[in-house]
C-alpha cells in the first residue's frame, strides 16, 4: 500500500505500509523532513523509518484498552493498527495524515476539525453489536489512545471526547472533573470536564482544546529530540529537550502540573498525556498544553480503609513518589493554597448521585485525604529548601507504546 504522509496539505514522505501488519515498510522519498513528527530525525537525507515506525504505530488504539479485543471481533478486523489506513491515520489531536498516492484528497476535505465522521467505531468501542452492513470506519476514534473506553462525538457542533471508568467505583470521571474545579480555583490552565450520564453509567466529557489552528505534541514526543545520558535526570532532559525547541514558560507549567498532581494523587501522568501546542502551518511552539486527563487519581483502585492509610500512591513522570517530585518545583510563589478553601464541598457535589459506585464513606475519606495533603504542602513550601536534582528514584522509562501516541485521553 502507497501512501504518501501529509501535514495537512504539506506532502512529507511516500510510505510503503505492510497490508498485514499496518507498519511502514519503507519510506520511498522524504519531501520536508522539518514537517517529520517531532523526535524522527533525518541522516544523509532520508529519515529514520525506525522512529517513524514507532510514532506510527503509537497511533493505533493500545492492546490495553478495555473491551477491545471484542470490539476489534465486532468490527472484522485483526488489529489495531489496521484500522489507521481505514481513517487516513488521521486524529484530533495532530495535523497528520496519510494520502493515498494518486488520489485527489485534500486536508480539508477530510480532516474530523471540518468534516463530521462516523459513530460506528465509537459504538464498537463501547459494545454495541455488530452492523449488519454498511460499517464507516471514519473516526477519530482509530487513533485515540489509554486504556479506558472512550469515543469523540459531535455535540453541539463541538468535538468532544467522552470516556469512561474502571470498575468497580468508575472513579476516573468524577476524577476529572474535581480536578479541573481545583485546578481552576489555584489559577491553573486546564481543560474543564463535566460529567454525562447514560445508561446509569458516568462518564467525563471534555471539549477538544486543539483548534484547526493549533496540534498538540505529547512530551514522550519532545522527549525524542535528544539522548538522554545517564547522568541527566528525566525531569532535567524533558527541561533540556524544550530548551533546544526553546520552549516558553516550561518550568512554571511543569511546576503548577507537579503541584496539582501532588493534591490529587495522580498516579499516572505518564509521558503521553501532557505536552507541547505548536502551529502546524509556521511549526511555531506556542507553549506548554493546558492539563488535561488526570482521571487517574484519587485513589481511584483503592478500597476506602487503603484511602484513608495514605500509603502506596505512585508518582509519574519524573519521581516515583509525590514527595520527591514536588522537590522539583522551581517556585511557589504562584500558589495560594486559602483558594482550596470549600473544595470540600465541591467534592462532594461532584459525586453527587454516585452512590452506586461510591458510598458517602468514600467520599468523606477522599475529601480527608485531599485535606490532608493541602496541610502536608502548607507544611513543605514554609519548610522546603532548594535541592540539586538527580537521578535518584527517577521514574523510569514511559514507552509510548503502553499508552499510544497521547492525545487527549
Amino acid at each position: 500500500m502507497n501512501y504518501t504522509l501529509m501535514h495537512k496539505d504539506i506532502p512529507v514522505a511516500d510510505l510503503t505500509l505492510d497490508e498485514t501488519t499496518g507498519s511502514i515498510q519503507r519510506i520511498d522519498a522524504l519531501f520536508r523532513g522539518g514537517h517529520l513528527p517531532v523526535g524522527v530525525s533525518v541522516r544523509r537525507g532520508m529519515a529514520d523509518r525506525a522512529a517513524l515506525n514507532e510514532w506510527w504505530e503509537d497511533r493505533s488504539i493500545p492492546a490495553s484498552r478495555s473491551g477491545l479485543r471484542e470490539a476489534l471481533e465486532t468490527m472484522g478486523v485483526t488489529s489495531s493498527k489496521l484500522l489507521l489506513t481505514r481513517c487516513y491515520g488521521l486524529s484530533l489531536s495532530d495535523r497528520y495524515w496519510i494520502k493515498p498516492v494518486g488520489s485527489g484528497l485534500t486536508w480539508h476535505s477530510v480532516n474530523f476539525f471540518e468534516n463530521s465522521f462516523s459513530e460506528d467505531v465509537g459504538d464498537a468501542l463501547f459494545g454495541a453489536p455488530a452492523k449488519k452492513e454498511g460499517f464507516d470506519f471514519s473516526s477519530p476514534d482509530n487513533t485515540s489512545d489509554g486504556f479506558l473506553k472512550k469515543r469523540w462525538k459531535i455535540l453541539d457542533d463541538k468535538r468532544c471526547l467522552i470516556k469512561a471508568g474502571s470498575p468497580p467505583f468508575l472513579q476516573q470521571p468524577f476524577n476529572e472533573v474535581i480536578a479541573s474545579k481545583m485546578a481552576d480555583r489555584l489559577g491553573i490552565p486546564h481543560i474543564p470536564y463535566t460529567l454525562l450520564w447514560d445508561g446509569g453509567i458516568p462518564y467525563s466529557v471534555c471539549e477538544d482544546f486543539v483548534t484547526p489552528y493549533t496540534e498538540l505534541i505529547p512530551a514522550w514526543r519532545v522527549m525524542q529530540v535528544q539522548k538522554k545520558d545517564n547522568q541527566t535526570s528525566v525531569y532535567q532532559h524533558y527541561r533540556n529537550c524544550c530548551n533546544v525547541l526553546e520552549i516558553p514558560n516550561v518550568a512554571h507549567a511543569l511546576d503548577q502540573m507537579m503541584v496539582l498532581d501532588y493534591l490529587i494523587a495522580n498516579e499516572d501522568r505518564h509521558f503521553n498525556n501532557f505536552g507541547l501546542l505548536r502551529n502546524p502551518d509556521t511549526l511555531e511552539w506556542l507553549g506548554p498544553a493546558p492539563i488535561y486527563d488526570s482521571g487517574s487519581s484519587l485513589d481511584y483502585d483503592k478500597l476506602t480503609p487503603q484511602i484513608r492509610s495514605g500509603r502506596n500512591i505512585t508518582c509519574k513522570p519524573f519521581k516515583k513518589t509525590h514527595q520527591d517530585q514536588l522537590r522539583l518545583v522551581t517556585s511557589f510563589d504562584w500558589l495560594d493554597l486559602s483558594k482550596l478553601d470549600g473544595v470540600d464541598q465541591d467534592i462532594r457535589e461532584v459525586f453527587t448521585g454516585a452512590e452506586e459506585f461510591i458510598d458517602k464513606e468514600r467520599v468523606e475519606a477522599i475529601i480527608a485525604s485531599v485535606n490532608q495533603r493541602i496541610q502536608m504542602l502548607e507544611t513543605f513550601v514554609l519548610t522546603q529548601r532548594p535541592q540539586e536534582d538527580s537521578t535518584e528514584n527517577d521514574v523510569e522509562r514511559n514507552v509510548a507504546a503502553e499508552y499510544g501516541m497521547g492525545q487527549q485521553h
